[in-house]
């Protein structure tokens, strides 16, 4: 085989690849940015031939996005709504990740498929059932509690409590997976040491999931920010959800309520860059931990 031949080879094996992340990926983001930056103009009274036309709008309706108080508002909301599930979820996730690698658990492989089995449940149902379950009519825990679930104070709580129940599962998997992965020898060599089990943990094994906790938290963090799921499936339930809730959510009502394609397109794109700000920001924080840098 001629060397220039050879050199076609890996270019034809990649090429699946490339078709898919060009028509999945590259032309969903390029028809987006060209949307955001046109605008419907109406002549006229906006009859017949003509009257309705698109026209170049440049940065207008990324202007408008960011001017929108409504799309702060969400965010403020998703920030705090985020900050609960980010601590809980993955405080839990760490705990249970710990406990599953001590030395002195029992019936692990079932506790491993029950915290796990929850992450299985696609959203919407998991939310549905978490919905019955607030619905003052329906709980049975709400006369013991004597909570609102769905209340304005309490509504976010009760969100997160849903996204918590989820999302535990797989984070907890991903830090398992890497504590197995560390030679037992150093567990051996702690507990010679003097070492007790809580000891290890702190100081042995918690240092050692530093990469896999930041991990955890990136990924956590795209998760929370793009937040739908949760609010528009109890948004039915109670009239203390808007339809702005989140972001996700007004680019939602934009697109597929009012019509406004132009708006929820620039809105989009707005949501997607402080998604990537907030996540490379975390990481370049933490980036001497994660990628052991000096």
């Amino acid at each position: 085989m001629k060397r220039s031949q050879r050199g076609v080879w890996p270019y034809l094996f990649l090429t699946p690849a490339i078709v898919l992340f060009t028509l999945f990926l590259a032309v969903p983001i390029g028809y987006t940015v060209y949307l955001a930056m046109r605008r419907t103009k109406v002549s006229g009274l906006g009859l017949g031939r003509g009257a309705r036309r698109e026209v170049f709008v440049g940065f207008d309706n990324f202007a408008a996005a960011l001017a929108d108080a409504e799309l702060w508002s969400g965010w403020l909301r998703v920030l705090g709504y985020g900050a609960l599930v980010l601590v809980v979820m993955l405080g839990l996730a760490l705990l249970f990740a710990l406990l599953l690698d001590s030395a002195r658990v029992r019936l692990a492989r079932f506790s491993r498929i029950a915290i796990f089995l929850p992450y299985a449940v696609p959203g919407v149902a998991a939310t549905l059932l978490w919905g019955f379950l607030y619905l003052p009519s329906l709980s049975p825990i709400r006369d013991v509690l004597e909570v609102d679930f769905l209340g304005a104070t309490t509504v976010t709580y009760s969100m997160a409590n849903v996204a918590v129940w989820g999302g535990v599962g797989f984070n907890m998997l991903v830090l398992y997976t890497t504590l197995r992965a560390i030679p037992r020898d150093l567990y051996e060599a702690a507990r010679l040491d003097g070492a007790s089990e809580l000891q290890i943990a702190l100081r042995v094994k918690i240092p050692i999931l530093t990469p896999a906790i930041i991990l955890t938290t990136v990924f956590s963090i795209i998760a929370t920010i793009q937040v739908f799921t949760e609010p528009t499936t109890l948004r039915p339930l109670t009239n203390t959800i808007s339809s702005t809730w989140s972001p996700l959510m007004k680019v939602y009502r934009d697109a597929f309520v009012t019509g406004d394609l132009y708006s929820a397109a620039a809105t989009s794109i707005v949501i997607a860059a402080i998604s990537l700000v907030l996540s490379f920001g975390f990481l370049r924080v933490v980036r001497n931990r994660a990628f052991m840098e000096g």
